[in-house]
């Protein structure tokens, strides 16, 4: 309805202003709510990707190393395995060493094969009966621990599971350079 002049007529000329305005402010507030829900749905899964790898926890799994069965007791061998990794979507298929020392047919000391000084691979010297790594000198008994060397600590042992006669191992890395078994 209308508002009605001297003359008695309706004037409708403010109506469909009234309409339109309130048309207008429909769609502002409809176009804002659809615009901070697309914006949302964009920026909660970047958010996401940046901030869940400060929380995420590597997992660790149980990779089945070949050979262990016919190894001799008491002497450290080094074994290889190949294990699947998996970065985001990419999956690739990566081989590990580890040296091993058979105790018995349910024990076993397993070491990493990573100098816990800087990173280098070391090996085993029968001769003399201890772990060398080439880079810096560090020498280290059989049993891990540090003889001689700029090495800040034993070598890492990593955890392990014996299954139907087979060996499984955790792969897992360590922070070299530091006193501190920490893992990375």
């Amino acid at each position: 309805m209308g508002v009605q002049d001297a003359g008695g007529r309706e004037e409708h000329d403010k109506a469909p202003d009234v309409v339109q305005s309130g048309r207008r402010a429909f769609l502002k507030k409809s176009f804002g709510v659809l615009l901070g829900l697309v914006s949302a749905a964009i920026a909660w899964p970047m958010a996401g990707s940046l901030v869940s790898p400060l929380y995420r926890k590597p997992k660790l799994h149980y990779t089945k190393v070949p050979g262990f069965g016919s190894m001799p007791i008491g002497q450290p061998v080094k074994l290889s395995f190949s294990d699947v990794v998996v970065d985001a979507y990419m999956r690739e298929q990566e081989t590990q060493d580890v040296w091993a020392i058979k105790k018995s047919a349910t024990e076993v000391t397993v070491f990493s094969p990573i100098c816990t000084h800087l990173g280098c691979h070391y090996s085993w010297h029968p001769q003399s009966r201890e772990f060398i790594c080439p880079c810096h000198a560090s020498v280290f008994a059989v049993s891990g621990q540090v003889k001689g060397g700029p090495a800040p600590r034993a070598l890492d042992t990593l955890q392990y599971k014996i299954e139907n006669g087979e060996l499984w191992v955790q792969w897992q890395r360590f922070l070299p350079g530091t006193s501190e078994k920490i893992p990375v």
